[in-house]
């Protein structure tokens, strides 16, 4: 649902490792695929997978995928992964607390998923784990959210946003578009979040949380 009126305040939510343990979920896809075609094939995946990361400027799952069936074409067992891939869990993955930080930030302003990521697998995730009833169905998915921020104004208009991420980076460049008319909130979460080295590269967030459990508490003071 796109809201065309200017609103009080929008609050955008990252999805993998900040609502989302996306970590996990690639250390049991890495566990599967072991299982399955053996550590060989795991590792070709992950090649092809940091590879399309570089290339494409997302995670692209599927496609990594699409890479590896073409060194198993003889090997039925390949095809097995994408049902894999499809059917995970990603409702069981979601981070104690998250639910409840999206229902605090929608009584001080309107949340919406705010994601980088493909045009297949990055929806099919976000309705599977549930995230799409819970925020109403107001989900916009980029391939580079911090240089998209015309099209975010125009379809969220606000006189206030609030970005939630696990990546300083884009908190960072949010801050550097927006100013003073955006609290950026850094979440701790994930291999980009627990960066130390990554954090210290980076001007200082409004707020550092530990967990997105955190947010419930700070709802209310976000700006």
């Amino acid at each position: 649902m796109i809201s065309k009126a200017e609103q009080p305040c929008v609050a955008f939510f990252d999805v993998d490792n900040t609502l989302i343990d996306n970590d996990a979920m690639q250390r049991d896809l890495d566990e599967h695929l072991t299982q399955v075609l053996g550590e060989s094939a795991c590792s070709a995946y992950r090649n092809y997978f940091e590879a399309l990361r570089r290339e494409r400027g997302y995670a692209d799952f599927l496609g990594a995928l699409q890479r590896l069936r073409m060194d198993y074409l003889d090997d039925p067992r390949v095809l097995s992964i994408s049902s894999w891939l499809l059917n995970y869990p990603f409702a069981a993955r979601m981070f104690p607390g998250a639910h409840d930080a999206v229902r605090a930030m929608g009584a001080v302003g309107t949340p919406v998923i705010l994601s980088d990521g493909d045009a297949v697998y990055q929806p099919h995730k976000i309705a599977r784990s549930g995230l799409d009833e819970l925020f109403e169905h107001r989900a916009l998915i980029f391939v580079h959210k911090e240089q998209e921020v015309p099209a975010i104004e125009r379809l969220y208009p606000a006189a206030h946003y609030v970005v939630v991420d696990d990546k300083l980076r884009i908190l960072t460049a949010f801050k550097e578009l927006w100013g003073p008319r955006v609290t950026t909130i850094f979440v701790r979460q994930g291999h980009y979040g627990t960066d130390q080295a990554l954090e210290a590269s980076q001007p200082a967030p409004d707020h550092a949380l530990d967990s997105i459990a955190e947010l419930v508490g700070l709802a209310h003071d976000v700006f």
